[in-house]
């Protein structure tokens, strides 16, 4: 374990780089759990994430050293419970910042948090709220991001990473110093009461927003258009027989 330093206001600027570790998330709830003393903004990152995990415990499969694997500890104690959305949309923006930095304009947010260039997820986002009475005490942000990775399990459908899509490697460490620096900017945007923006800004950024496609739900595949999103996170999607509202994982996109 190797502790470093970001310049930032507090994101980043306890770093904790481990060798190894099951997921970066679990080890921050573990850390927390054993009241272990954490600055807000802590980051832990793994060069190796052996149990990394996604939305709805979903894998997150990531070659050793080659991409990043980082959960930052942040205590969003001016957030209700029913504003945990706004923190997601947050965290969501700032890597579409940082991605469109690299792509000259090209991600795009896919419901709720994954990160897309074009079509082909090149990163996700897993949040996970620590509750206490009515306010989130703390918040764990995992982060994966597919770096210098070029080959992918066969069963990994349309992913990408910067190598793959901009032809060169990058340099771990600056690339979260940068990621940091942008998160910490979009959060003190939505510390500032700023989530109307915010929400514009996401719906704006949103894939297939006001276009027909296809997707999965009841176990058909029906055609729908996303319309936008409720104030706790819900799609609206327009469908022939109206207006619908679902949560994660009642409705699977169809590439």
């Amino acid at each position: 374990m190797q502790n470093n330093t970001f310049s930032g206001l507090f994101i980043g600027r306890n770093l904790i780089t481990l060798k190894e570790v099951d997921s970066t998330n679990t080890f921050l709830k573990n850390a927390l759990s054993k009241s272990t003393p954490l600055f807000d903004g802590t980051v832990i990152m793994a060069e190796s994430q052996l149990a990394g995990r996604g939305q709805s415990g979903n894998s997150w499969l990531s070659e050793a050293g080659k991409n990043l694997t980082f959960s930052i500890l942040l205590n969003p104690n001016f957030l209700a419970i029913d504003r945990q959305f706004d923190l997601n949309m947050a965290i969501s923006l700032a890597m579409n910042d940082f991605l469109n930095k690299y792509t000259a304009g090209g991600a795009i947010i896919k419901w709720p948090n994954d990160c897309y260039i074009g079509n082909k997820k090149i990163g996700g986002i897993l949040i996970e709220n620590i509750v206490h009475g009515n306010i989130i005490k703390h918040a764990i942000i995992g982060i994966g991001l597919n770096v210098n990775q070029e080959d992918f399990p066969a069963g990994l459908k349309n992913v990408t990473s910067l190598k793959q899509a901009l032809h060169q490697d990058y340099n771990l460490v600056h690339l979260l110093g940068e990621i940091c620096s942008i998160i910490e900017a979009r959060y003190l945007q939505l510390k500032a009461e700023n989530a109307d923006k915010l929400r514009d800004e996401y719906l704006s950024q949103l894939y297939l927003k006001d276009e027909w496609a296809l997707f999965r739900f009841e176990n058909q595949i029906q055609s729908g258009k996303i319309r936008g999103i409720t104030a706790i996170g819900q799609l609206i999607l327009e469908t022939t027989e109206g207006l619908r509202y679902f949560n994660n994982k009642e409705i699977e996109f169809i590439n």
